[in-house]
């Protein structure tokens, strides 16, 4: 082949039809102004101010900054669809990219200021030449004052952010590794250590839900409920597919995609013996009515609140003889897990009562070549080969939410009324595990539910979805007709 004698021969760069000057002046003229109509302060915006007050009295006299987050390339020039940092959202309600909250302090509290892309109007030609952030291309923008009224915040151009750092030196904080821009922007006063203990107390934030959270919480519980019965009703469609997995999986995200922002997390569809790797999201197998579907799914409101839920349930509508005891060796674990919740608790204690029952279970089954007492000591942990990881963990807007939260408030701490916290002891006894009868090989077992923690104890979020043998069968047969 001959090279071409052109510049970029090989480059065929944008494939965009060229603009020419009478174009661009005739797109420039003409629009009708289109405001948004009967914008209102959201529901989030008062909840927000309280937070960013708490922020502003745990830092005094620093700046404070926390970026949005950037647009990623998911491939060559298209971008994944853009999900906020949560630690922006939860202080502002937020979701557009490229944002960044500033908090400067002034006198003996902090001023909140919002510096966002504004709409593209109809003057600048991004409105149709940008196709990342052009009307024409990604839709509409809020202007400046139409962020500002729904959100409370004052709002500045983004463009305006970098003159911030060429006044005076104020010691700042940043929410670091989330805008490379502002990393190269802030200037270096404060230590790395610094910003770490700014992005743990963010967390840390975040352990108590306030009564708003909870309540986001609730509906994206429901809406996950919801998709679990959209499941089991797609059943005999799934089954006949070859890759009935992903099938499991489109209906699944399907309800998300209509009631909420979409996903909390890949959605885990796993069949038969995929169901004894933990995150199983290939999700290309096909389905036998003979084995067992776990479903590990969660939806994600338009708060970017989310459920986790896990159910494991017979493809056929009934659980074999096999299938039963696992599953009720699970749930007995759970249920002692859940007991075990309650304010002033040890955050690990119900994880220790869960794995008591997993070991005290795989022991009198002869499974555990140990005796359970000596498989729970620190020193052993036999019973893990069986059930590897953790029992739970906190939920929020993240699926595993407040995970920069120090040790001593989170894994070593307390449990406080208003935490949202995951019960999910599991049973992953792996097809080629010599350890374990023919019988029990392949058998995968979580299940998983939803809890706040109430004065009393604490309330099951999650409790539309059945859990018992029993009421699971009942409620697959009534589903299913």
């Amino acid at each position: 082949m001959t090279q071409d004698a052109t510049p970029n021969a090989f480059h065929t760069g944008s494939h965009d039809l060229p603009v020419s000057e009478a174009l661009g002046a005739f797109m420039s003229d003409r629009w009708t102004p289109s405001p948004l109509p009967d914008l209102a302060l959201a529901d989030i915006a008062p909840w927000a101010a309280k937070r960013r007050a708490r922020l502003s009295a745990r830092f005094p006299g620093e700046r404070l900054i926390v970026p949005s987050g950037v647009l990623k390339v998911r491939s060559n020039d298209c971008d994944y669809q853009f999900r906020p940092q949560t630690e922006f959202s939860y202080l502002t309600g937020g979701t557009e990219p490229d944002s960044v909250l500033v908090l400067e302090p002034v006198g003996g509290t902090h001023e909140a200021r919002l510096y966002v892309r504004p709409r593209s109007t109809r003057d600048t030609g991004e409105f149709f030449r940008d196709r990342r952030y052009g009307e024409f291309w990604v839709g509409r923008r809020n202007t400046l004052d139409e962020t500002a009224t729904q959100l409370g915040i004052d709002c500045v151009h983004l463009d305006r952010l970098p003159d911030l750092f060429r006044g005076a030196n104020v010691a700042t904080r940043v929410l670091a590794g989330v805008d490379p821009a502002v990393d190269a922007w802030v200037p270096v006063r404060g230590t790395t250590d610094h910003n770490r203990e700014f992005a743990g107390y963010l967390s840390e934030m975040r352990l108590v839900k306030d009564e708003w959270e909870v309540a986001q919480l609730q509906l994206a519980v429901d809406h996950t409920a919801a998709g679990f019965s959209d499941v089991v009703r797609a059943l005999p469609q799934a089954l006949r597919h070859p890759r009935g997995e992903r099938w499991i999986e489109g209906v699944f995200n399907l309800r998300a995609r209509a009631e909420g922002n979409g996903l909390g997390y890949e959605t885990i569809a796993a069949s038969g013996a995929h169901a004894c790797v933990l995150h199983w999201i290939r999700n290309d197998g096909a389905l036998d009515a003979d084995k067992l579907l776990l479903l590990d799914a969660g939806v994600e409101t338009d708060t970017l609140y989310t459920a986790d839920i896990t159910r494991t349930l017979p493809l056929s509508g009934r659980f074999s003889s096999a299938q039963r005891d696992v599953y009720q060796l699970v749930l007995d674990a759970q249920q002692a897990g859940i007991d075990a919740l309650r304010p002033g608790a040890s955050f690990r204690d119900f994880h220790l009562a869960a794995m008591r029952v997993i070991a005290t279970g795989l022991h009198e089954w002869g499974v555990l070549p140990v005796s359970a007492e000596e498989s729970l000591r620190p020193e052993s942990g036999l019973h893990r080969r069986y059930t590897l990881c953790s029992s739970g963990h906190m939920l929020g807007m993240d699926v595993h939410d407040c995970a920069k939260a120090r040790a001593e408030t989170y894994l070593d701490g307390k449990l406080e009324v208003g935490h949202v916290l995951t019960v999910e002891p599991g049973l992953y006894l792996q097809p080629d595990d010599e350890t374990l009868p023919p019988e029990l090989r392949g058998i995968g077992v979580r299940i998983e539910d939803d809890l706040v923690v109430t004065e009393d104890g604490a309330r099951l979020m999650s409790s539309a979805l059945p859990r018992e043998v029993d009421a699971i069968e009942t409620w697959m047969g009534e589903l299913l007709g």
